[in-house]
């Protein structure tokens, strides 16, 4: 049986409140009607739609809420960035009231998960069976027709970055509303240096990481400097992961700290966290640009990634996917073989070459994920 995959991290409310994208529809139809919009240009070609979750067994995703930093504004267009906690805390309020509203509205397609319970009966239906949705595209008139079959998508709430808090103590607001997942920091460094903006955990950073863990956060180290990851990993007292990321050693020329050294995942490891390789050409091949040849960047780059973190552990119980889809960019700035999500099943049979049978695959497609989620999510 085709395994079912669970996405560590996706921008779902970002796009659709920045670019008006409705995951609702195909990727074809979405980009049919951007074609003659900016929105490939400022963000790629979609990647994203329900129909492609079906077929490409999509049964769960990280869902996040996510700003940024006004300073780091791409233009006016880019309506997702705070100036100030106020701000802050009213979009991404408007986030979440986008996801409920998604799945209040559309319960057959997507239905939001807060614990065990939710968890269990999303995940149900797919290890019964797989999920089967025609494709009119590539449809054999010749071929005898099958039985349609789909199932809703779970959505758990991850809040990237937490730079926008009036204070740490606000956490509680969010852990009450339904956010399981958080990462400290997006840019940096009012908690932790970050992705743009260096530097290690300040004492906000660790009051911060103390209330996390008081409330059952699971952390997300994705976007931390090796520093404060690694400092972190050694006081954060809750479950830690990296949602989105790859092996910083096998990306020759690789500049700031956005990947993961060797170290953070060997601590990763050791607090049973689970990585998830991202399928996004710039962060797999340093200077790529979108009018490069597309081979040069393959699934088999990825499954590199994934090789290395189960090599570091001794097994593949911490690797996994987070696609960061559509987090900035689209097609074609993936993997040569990806055309849309559903392309991620591709990613099995490579993954038997490299050796690995077919329980480790489920474990990196979905199952370690999960073992995250059945260890960390409330009962009720």
């Amino acid at each position: 049986m085709t395994p079912y995959i669970i996405d560590a991290h996706e921008d779902i409310a970002y796009n659709a409140l920045t670019f008006r994208r409705d995951y609702l529809l195909s990727v074809v139809e979405t980009r049919r009607q951007e074609k003659d919009t900016l929105n490939p240009q400022r963000t790629g070609h979609t990647l994203l739609g329900w129909p492609e979750y079906q077929r490409g067994q999509v049964a769960v995703i990280f869902a996040t809420l996510f700003l940024a930093p006004r300073r780091y504004q791409a233009g006016a267009w880019e309506t997702q960035t705070f100036a100030d906690a106020a701000e802050a805390r009213k979009r991404l309020e408007n986030q979440l009231n986008f996801y409920r509203r998604l799945c209040d509205d559309h319960p057959e397609q997507f239905r939001l998960i807060y614990n065990k319970n939710d968890l269990q009966q999303i995940l149900e239906p797919w290890e019964k069976e797989p999920a089967f949705l025609p494709d009119p595209a590539v449809a054999d008139p010749e071929s005898e027709p099958r039985k349609t079959m789909t199932h809703p998508v779970g959505l758990v709430l991850s809040l990237e970055g937490a730079e926008g808090l009036r204070a740490p103590e606000e956490m509680e607001e969010w852990w009450q509303m339904g956010v399981r997942f958080a990462g400290p920091v997006w840019a940096g460094t009012r908690f932790c240096g970050g992705s743009y903006e260096p530097g290690e955990c300040t004492r906000e950073g660790y009051a911060l990481l103390e209330v996390m863990a008081s409330l059952g956060f699971t952390m997300d180290i994705s976007h931390m400097t090796e520093a404060s990851a690694v400092q972190a990993l050694d006081r954060y007292e809750g479950p830690v992961i990296a949602s989105h990321a790859n092996a910083r050693a096998l990306i020759k020329g690789a500049q700031g700290e956005r990947q993961l050294t060797d170290l953070t995942i060997r601590r990763l490891v050791e607090r049973d966290g689970v990585m998830g390789v991202l399928p996004y050409n710039r962060f797999l091949r340093p200077g790529w640009a979108d009018t490069d040849d597309r081979q040069l960047v393959t699934l088999r780059t990825l499954a590199a990634h994934v090789d290395h973190i189960c090599q570091m552990a001794g097994d593949a119980l911490h690797a996994g996917i987070g696609t960061d889809f559509d987090g900035g960019f689209g097609w074609p700035a993936v993997p040569y073989e990806i055309d849309t999500i559903a392309d991620l099943q591709k990613l099995a049979p490579l993954l038997a070459e490299f050796g690995y049978p077919d329980d480790s695959i489920a474990q990196i497609l979905s199952q370690n994920w999960r073992r995250v989620l059945e260890r960390t999510l409330p009962e009720t």
